[in-house]
């Protein structure tokens, strides 16, 4: 996979688009177990990353990855921005220039572990995990773009079933249950938006 300098920019304002045309929905979605500051924040923070363009446009790959977590880290609140932004840093550590599938897969599983360490969580824990681990199942298994966003999205939906065990939302114990995670549905947000403009197909 290799994206010229049009395509990373269009990667961007679509990864920001998606999460702040949904900030009112992820605002009620933590409103009911959470702060209810989450869709605020990560638009402050994608607000940010759209602020940062065309510059982050000009790096490479790896390199703007790295800057986009940065930001986020440095402007989301709660522990959405280091856990997000620590996925994104990560995934630009590891990542070469033009990555394959076989190297996102890695990177990925990287990242995710950098994610674990992090938040100190697990899947099942009702966090942004129970979405990045299953995508990154399908990821490994050779999905295609719709299995890998339609992954994301049911994922996200399975975290609602769920009774929370870390984050803010633990302290709620069985009344978390019936609530989709709204850290969970940002991820899926970003997913899903990422494999719609890569057209996902990567090289082995």
């Amino acid at each position: 996979m290799s994206l010229d300098r049009i395509a990373r920019e269009r990667l961007v304002r679509a990864l920001a688009a998606s999460v702040i045309s949904h900030a009112d929905e992820l605002t009620s979605l933590d409103q009911a177990i959470g702060d209810g500051d989450h869709g605020l924040n990560m638009k402050r923070g994608f607000e940010a990353v759209l602020a940062a363009l065309p510059d982050l446009a000009d790096k490479s790959l790896p390199e703007m990855l790295k800057a986009i977590g940065m930001t986020l880290v440095m402007k989301v609140g709660g522990a959405s921005g280091p856990l997000v932004g620590t996925f994104f840093m990560e995934l630009g550590k590891a990542l070469p220039e033009r990555p394959s599938r076989a190297d996102l897969v890695a990177a990925t599983e990287k990242a995710i572990e950098a994610v674990k360490a992090r938040g100190r969580s697990e899947e099942g824990q009702k966090t942004l995990l129970d979405v990045l681990v299953p995508v990154h199942a399908v990821l490994a298994a050779g999905g295609d773009a719709r299995a890998i966003a339609a992954e994301a999205v049911q994922a996200a939906d399975r975290t609602t079933p769920m009774q929370a065990i870390r984050g803010r939302a633990s302290f709620l114990g069985e009344r978390s249950i019936g609530h989709m995670d709204p850290g969970a549905r940002s991820v899926s947000l970003l997913i899903g938006a990422a494999v719609e403009t890569l057209a996902f197909e990567v090289n082995t």
